[in-house]
């Protein structure tokens, strides 16, 4: 990777911020063709506020799921070896052997909706004994409350949360919370030449 993740430029962009955060964790600047970043920009922002002003609830699970599915038929075109699987429900979960855990572990990233005051999106990059790296991309100076939820500044290409898995597991409304089984949403990414499979990762687990 070549650029440091980026923050969102508004109240609303977290969801185009954090898709393009996951594409630029995984491939180098020079590899990135234009076209998916349009196309990021194109599909988000897809809700409207109480006001009737477009973009300002932000970007729906909806827009979530078909920018998931055209960003998985634009990696077969050939244009970037790049794949995606969209997660919904009991399929988000930090299980063992859940398929988010699973891609972490072998590489990839994945887009997750969390709570943060209202559902926000974030890009999560690893997990290592049960805590998780992710990058917020609403940028914050003042350290939180709670302890556990830890900042780094340290790691601009990869993340700047350090979240307990277990924070993220639960179901009621608290920060960085997926919130309740039903309403789980998350976009997994992955670098096709680099990504591990899921043999190597048993053999190398064993």
């Amino acid at each position: 990777m070549d650029n440091p993740l980026r923050y969102q430029m508004t109240e609303y962009d977290c969801g185009p911020t954090s898709m393009l955060n996951g594409v630029s964790y995984l491939f180098r600047r020079e590899e990135i063709p234009p076209e998916i970043v349009r196309s990021i920009m194109l599909y988000c922002l897809d809700c409207f506020g109480a006001d009737g002003a477009s973009g300002k609830r932000g970007t729906s699970c909806m827009a979530m799921m078909f920018l998931s599915n055209w960003i998985n038929s634009f990696g077969q075109t050939g244009h970037l070896p790049i794949s995606s699987q969209y997660l919904s429900g009991r399929e988000v979960n930090f299980s063992q052997n859940g398929r988010l855990r699973d891609s972490l572990r072998r590489g990839g990233a994945a887009v997750a909706r969390v709570d943060f005051e209202d559902w926000h999106y974030v890009l999560l990059t690893a997990v290592r004994e049960d805590r998780v790296y992710l990058f917020d991309p609403y940028y914050r100076a003042a350290p939180f409350d709670d302890p556990a939820i830890q900042m780094d500044g340290g790691h601009p290409w990869e993340y700047n949360r350090v979240v307990p898995a277990a924070y993220l597991e639960r179901t009621e409304r608290m920060p960085y919370a997926l919130g309740p089984a039903e309403g789980r949403e998350a976009v997994l990414l992955f670098n096709d030449r680099t990504v591990l499979t899921q043999e190597s990762t048993v053999e190398y687990m064993i």
